[in-house]
C-alpha cells in the first residue's frame, strides 16, 4: 500500500533530534531489563563484579576490561533479544529450522561473551582472592 504524504513525513522526522533518539534508545534498554530475565541475570553479575571490583581495588586497566565485558554482554544480551523478536515477528511464532537457527547463534554470542567474561574475571579476581583466603 502507498504511503501518503503524511505517513512519509512521520517516517521522515521520527528521530528529529538527539534527544528523542536517546529516550528511544533508552526505552528499549528499558524494555530489555523489563522482559528479559537474562537481562536481570547479566545486570547482577554485572554489579557483583563491580561491588568485587572496589572491595579488591583493581587498577584502572582491569577496571577497563570488567566495564568492557560488562557491556560486551548487555549489548549482545540486546542483539539477541532483538533478533528472537525478529524472527518471532516473520515466522508469526511458528517453528522454522532457519528461524531456530538464527535464534541459537544469537544466543550462541552471548554465550560466548559470556564465558570470555567469566575468563578474564577469574584472571583479574582470582589472584587478588587467593591470598586474603589463605
Amino acid at each position: 500500500m502507498p504511503m501518503d504524504s503524511k505517513d512519509k513525513q512521520k517516517q521522515i522526522s521520527k528521530n528529529k533530534t538527539f534527544g528523542q533518539s536517546f529516550r528511544f534508545a533508552m526505552t528499549g534498554i528499558k524494555t530489555a531489563y523489563i522482559e528479559e530475565k537474562n537481562m536481570k541475570k547479566h545486570g547482577i553479575f554485572g554489579m557483583l563484579a563491580i561491588l568485587l571490583g572496589f572491595i579488591l581495588q583493581i587498577t584502572i586497566s582491569e577496571w577497563l576490561w570488567i566495564l568492557f565485558c560488562i557491556f560486551f554482554v548487555i549489548t549482545l544480551e540486546i542483539v539477541n533479544t532483538s533478533f528472537e523478536n525478529i524472527v518471532d515477528l516473520v515466522t508469526e511464532n511458528q517453528f522454522h529450522p532457519i528461524a531456530k537457527k538464527v535464534k541459537d547463534m544469537a544466543a550462541g554470542a552471548v554465550l560466548t561473551a559470556s564465558v570470555f567474561s567469566c575468563v578474564v574475571a577469574s584472571i583479574i579476581f582470582i589472584p587478588k582472592i587467593l591470598p586474603i583466603i589463605k
